[in-house]
């Protein structure tokens, strides 16, 4: 009785430090011919499969395969893109290495000669071994047609269920939104073209595929054909390059970039590239990245170049704003924690019909919409759920990224939210929206009723 009550407090205090929601916005009637499982802010994708013509083609590709030991160059493959970092900008190295030096100079004997040149040349070495040791050495990759073909079968499946949850957001958020043009860089194998012609069919018309390494392109087309060069291609409209279109004069309805910020070589190469991107984008702006900290710290400060830095060649005039994930325009939560967490989500998938996969995976990925036309929508500051659901007796948890640009922790009941905003907590899932009210000041109010 005495650890009941003691629990029954502890909830009370977690819900009564971040005061989130108030009441169910329903000010549209959005229950009023739906189901509370099925309430709109409901995002998920239960299980994203891949076209058959994908299965297809990856099986006539692998069978004209020679690569030896395919299954562990795949593991090893997947393990160097999870925990692949940013390469380290030229200024940090010089700090640490500043940082080092006045390190070594203090541990210097006050008898010897700081002028030694014998001295010096020693100092000189320890610090590069230690930077050496202690810094990521990046290095770009070198995509040759046989790691194309590696890359196909690793990230293809785990790449399309990620992008295809991104895109499915849009569809079902802007229902009337139909894209007509796309521009897809770093577009690798292919897996942007694919999902975004599962999600919106032949209404896209052009597809602009940018990719450095000629291998990719030319294995991407391939899979279009079937495995085959002889083969009709599946999707039309479908176009490639080598080299990102400088000019902003011509922009596409949806610009995609998936998994590929990280290979470009510095933090100015990014700001760079993205703001060409942006430039370029008509509508809506995709990114997608890995769901660790860093693939979370690439779209942050991509969001940080869109939203706040100052372009010099402004052709369109339509101020950005963040779609999604975040209900809002301010710097992310997340970052302000003293531990700081990535903000991912995870979706499942049907992996390749390949011999070592097993019948269903799930990816965990981060990703981030910028958009020009669409911030005013009526359910725009809904609350996203950035963790797994707990769903306790008579009462849920729910960890939320609220329109007022913090993280709220709050524990919902039939009682104190009403029924109709308890059942649709009860209902959603890691990376859904909830659709409720939320205030944008701190309350003070007193959260002290007892559990329903």
């Amino acid at each position: 009785m005495l650890l009941a009550r003691l629990r029954l407090q502890q909830i009370r205090a977690l819900s009564s430090q971040a005061p989130g929601l108030t009441q169910l916005d329903n000010s549209s009637g959005l229950l009023s011919q739906v189901l509370h499982r099925r309430h709109p802010g409901i995002i998920r994708v239960k299980l994203v499969r891949l076209p058959q013509e994908v299965h297809n083609a990856v099986q006539v590709l692998m069978k004209e395969c020679s690569i030896r030991q395919v299954e562990e160059r795949v593991s090893a493959l997947n393990n160097y893109l999870w925990s692949r970092k940013r390469p380290a900008e030229e200024k940090d190295l010089r700090g640490q290495a500043a940082k080092l030096e006045r390190k070594y100079r203090e541990s210097i004997s006050s008898s010897a000669d700081e002028n030694d040149s014998q001295q010096l040349e020693k100092m000189k070495s320890n610090v590069l071994k230690t930077l050496r040791k202690n810094v990521y050495h990046w290095q770009p990759l070198s995509y040759t047609d046989e790691l194309s073909l590696v890359y196909l079968v690793s990230r293809f499946d785990g790449g399309f269920a990620a992008v295809t949850r991104a895109l499915q957001e849009i569809r079902q958020r802007v229902p009337e939104f139909t894209p007509q043009t796309l521009l897809d860089f770093g577009s690798g194998v292919g897996t942007v073209t694919w999902a975004a012609h599962a999600v919106w069919g032949e209404s896209i018309g052009e597809y602009l595929c940018v990719d450095a390494s000629a291998s990719m392109n030319k294995l991407s087309e391939l899979v279009i054909k079937g495995g085959t060069e002889t083969g009709n291609m599946h999707i039309s409209g479908v176009y490639f390059r080598q080299f990102l279109p400088l000019s902003p004069k011509v922009q596409y309805d949806l610009v995609v970039s998936a998994f590929s910020l990280n290979d470009l070589p510095s933090m100015a190469e990014r700001q760079k590239t993205i703001q060409t991107l942006w430039r370029k984008t008509g509508n809506f702006l995709v990114l997608v990245e890995n769901g660790t900290r860093e693939g979370h710290q690439l779209l942050m400060e991509a969001r940080e170049t869109v939203l706040k830095k100052q372009d010099k060649e402004i052709w369109d005039h339509r101020p950005p704003h963040v779609f999604a994930p975040c209900p809002h325009d301010l710097p992310c939560p997340k970052l302000a924690q003293k531990i700081q967490v990535p903000c991912n989500f995870t979706q499942s998938y049907q992996p390749l019909n390949l011999s070592w996969n097993s019948p269903q995976r799930c990816e965990k990925f981060s990703f981030l919409i910028l958009s020009r036309n669409f911030e005013g929508k009526p359910d725009a500051h809904w609350p996203r759920v950035i963790s797994p659901v707990l769903r306790r007796p008579r009462h849920v948890h729910c960890h939320m990224c609220c329109a007022d640009g913090k993280i709220h922790h709050d524990v919902i009941t039939a009682r104190r939210h009403g029924r109709d905003l308890y059942r649709c907590a009860r209902n959603s899932e890691w990376g859904d929206r909830l659709p409720a009210l939320t205030p944008f000041m701190n309350s003070d109010t007193e959260q002290g009723e007892d559990m329903d």
